[in-house]
């Protein structure tokens, strides 16, 4: 705090000291044996201005380690730093109650930070008994294929589908604070990847009679493949469900200076000009989402977004309405694992 800043603050014991100073010149007035003059209060008003002067040094000087330990602007404010320059009992009472306000936060921050694992774990463990009973389904399904139409079998295949990807999102939802604890780097084949997911996807392509090609020449990269297919899922998904039947996908991998490039690029009704800078956030869904016979949760390009930026990818859209979206995956070349090859 500075000295103009506590004169201020004090600006009641310098009324008070003016005061003082009129009840004594009045009192010396009305004394019959006294002979006032503007010497003696001149005198007087020094004495007592310098007495005040001395006393509110001191107090400056007392109270300033305890202002200096409450400053903001010389150290941030910071939950785990406790108070304990106070020293008059008024300076205690208010240390004991900051400090008691931040011993209470803490253990509240600490029971929410508990209470968020355990339902963590429980979706963790939700996740995995409940892909139990669907796959119990899917063989079931399998095994009266033959004993209902088709158009019914691929219905509730689709169906099953949905329920399976949600329950794959949910997972990686939950584990998105936790990503650290769960991912591997190391180098793999992006052909392989893309392959792999589009195998899991293959009953939406033929059923919307969709086109599918890989173009370009395979690339090596380092990530983590259980993520990257998670995310290239998501893209994979979405690409179907906005291209209309007879259109046609596009993987192409190509290699620049920056990095290897994955791209996925559809012919579908494209995104809207004002809805593309909102796509990677949560829960939006935009014009597409709303008027699409396809329900969407708005939760698939968020988590694609947050995953790639977490495995340090870049997840970027290219899109014209009614001309198809083109999905950009970089995976950047690292200058030591370039030096080392």
């Amino acid at each position: 705090m500075t000295i103009s800043k506590y004169l201020k603050d004090h600006w009641l014991l310098l009324i008070g000291w003016l005061f003082f100073i009129g009840v004594t010149c009045f009192i010396l007035w009305l004394s019959p044996d006294m002979v006032v003059n503007p010497s003696i209060i001149g005198y007087l008003v020094l004495l007592q201005g310098l007495f005040l002067l001395l006393f509110l040094t001191i107090d400056y000087s007392l109270k300033k380690s305890w202002w200096r330990s409450l400053d903001i602007s010389e150290h941030p404010p910071s939950l785990q730093h406790y108070l304990g320059e106070a020293s008059k009992s008024e300076e205690k009472l208010a240390q004991d109650y900051i400090n008691g306000l931040l011993v209470e936060h803490q253990q509240v921050m600490q029971q929410a930070i508990n209470n968020q694992q355990d339902q963590k774990d429980y979706i963790d463990s939700w996740v995995h008994e409940i892909k139990v009973p669907l796959a119990a389904v899917n063989l079931v399904l399998q095994s009266i294929e033959d004993d209902i139409p088709e158009k019914k079998y691929y219905l509730v295949e689709n169906e099953l589908s949905k329920i399976d990807e949600y329950v794959e999102q949910v997972l990686y939802y939950a584990r998105l604070d936790s990503f650290s604890r769960d991912y591997l780097i190391q180098e793999y084949s992006l052909k392989e990847i893309v392959q792999s997911v589009i195998r899991t996807q293959g009953n939406y392509f033929i059923q919307k009679s969709l086109q599918f090609s890989i173009e370009g020449d395979d690339q090596m990269v380092l990530t983590d493949a259980k993520w990257v297919a998670f995310i290239f899922k998501q893209l994979v998904s979405n690409a179907i469900k906005y291209t209309p039947a007879g259109g046609k996908i596009t993987v192409i991998i190509s290699r620049t200076k920056e990095g290897a490039w994955l791209s996925l690029k559809d012919t579908g009704i494209g995104i809207p000009k004002e809805d593309q800078h909102r796509i990677f956030d949560k829960g939006f869904t935009g014009e597409n989402g709303r008027t699409s016979e396809q329900h969407s949760t708005g939760l698939g390009l968020y988590l694609a977004k947050s995953l790639a930026d977490k495995l340090g990818h870049q997840l970027t859209m290219e899109s014209v309405e009614g001309d198809g979206t083109t999905m950009k995956l970089l995976f950047p070349f690292l200058s030591y694992f370039n030096e080392r090859r």
